[in-house]
């Protein structure tokens, strides 16, 4: 990926139209000006660094946050190991085999103890990084406010249960969303992240083969994508963890190419393709397909929204030495 050294010093004027109305006032802009003044650089480095030896990473890491934010709300369960307490997420089925980018949080981690020990909570990193990746894989910036804390325990059965799936229909993921305070159209801009990012064959297989249980594709795959992907995934399970993107059109680079695509009827994942069968989400896609700045504002504006779910604060919950375990 090629990004130049400005990214690190020059946020453009414009970026500052993404101040939203969602902030808590439990947070801070500035939470960390004094106590770590480089925090901002040291987590765009380590997000940089990362994306720019594999590109792929910057959907993981954003990924990571939204898996976070759903469990428990934002509070770097999802990364914790396993304890003799609780059973970890990572194992949990919608992260097993999937989840990725915890290196580059355990090494941002390492780098702000250095320079800030015990001072900077693993969520704060974990959003950090998440907007970094957007903004460094071309999509907007956000200012985030800090001061979250960690969480103590995490919760692999609610991670089983509360994260959206792609086998599951368009109604019980909008029901997820809305149980966490979001609602219909933070779920379909959010959904956009996907304009980033991979996913295995198995998550939309039976799209390509046995789609209505008699051995017939999914009628609403466009047939040019049906026979790529077939190349792709062939019908056998040893392809299952072969990756697809989920945006061939711009698989690195941010943007509304993703919205474009399922208009199209070309969606990767069946609950993607499912926004163009309701008339209110259609016409989000529609929206956002046409008109990228309307996506990109909405998009940091969701963001904002999510990672203020559930959230700790003041005393409650601690600052992490170590982002895989509880102090």
């Amino acid at each position: 990926m090629n990004q130049s050294t400005s990214a690190f010093s020059t946020i453009p004027l414009f970026c500052l139209l993404f101040l939203v109305t969602f902030g808590n006032s439990q947070l801070d802009y500035r939470f960390y000006d004094s106590a770590c003044p480089n925090l901002s650089k040291i987590v765009r480095y380590g997000v940089w660094s990362a994306i720019a030896n594999e590109t792929r990473l910057a959907a993981s890491i954003l990924r990571l946050h939204f898996h976070d934010c759903f469990v428990n709300g934002c509070e770097g369960s999802i990364l914790l190991d396993d304890s003799s307490n609780f059973k970890g997420e990572k194992n949990a089925n919608p992260n097993r085999n999937s989840a990725r980018g915890f290196e580059v949080i355990d090494a941002i981690k390492e780098n702000v103890e250095k320079a800030c020990p015990s001072t900077v909570s693993c969520t704060d990193i974990l959003t950090l990084a998440a907007r970094d990746a957007v903004f460094l894989s071309g999509g907007p910036f956000w200012p985030v406010s800090l001061g979250r804390r960690d969480g103590l325990t995490a919760n692999e059965t609610a991670a089983n249960t509360d994260l959206p799936s792609p086998f599951e229909p368009l109604e019980n993921i909008t029901a997820k969303f809305i149980s966490k305070g979001l609602d219909a159209k933070d779920m379909v801009v959010l959904s956009g992240g996907h304009t980033i990012g991979f996913a295995q064959c198995f998550t939309f297989k039976r799209r390509l083969f046995n789609f209505d249980g008699a051995g017939n594709p999914d009628p609403t795959l466009d047939a040019s994508l049906l026979g790529s992907l077939r190349s792709i995934c062939p019908n056998q399970d040893d392809s299952d963890t072969n990756l697809a993107p989920l945006d061939a059109a711009t698989t690195t680079k941010f943007d509304n190419s993703y919205f474009k695509i399922l208009v199209n009827s070309s969606g990767l994942l069946q609950s993607d393709q499912a926004l163009m069968g309701d008339n209110k989400t259609a016409a989000l896609v529609f929206g956002y397909s046409k008109f990228p700045f309307l996506f990109t504002k909405d998009f940091a504006s969701s963001m904002v929204k999510m990672s203020n779910i559930g959230i700790l604060t003041g005393q409650n919950g601690q600052i992490r030495k170590n982002c895989r375990v509880v102090n």
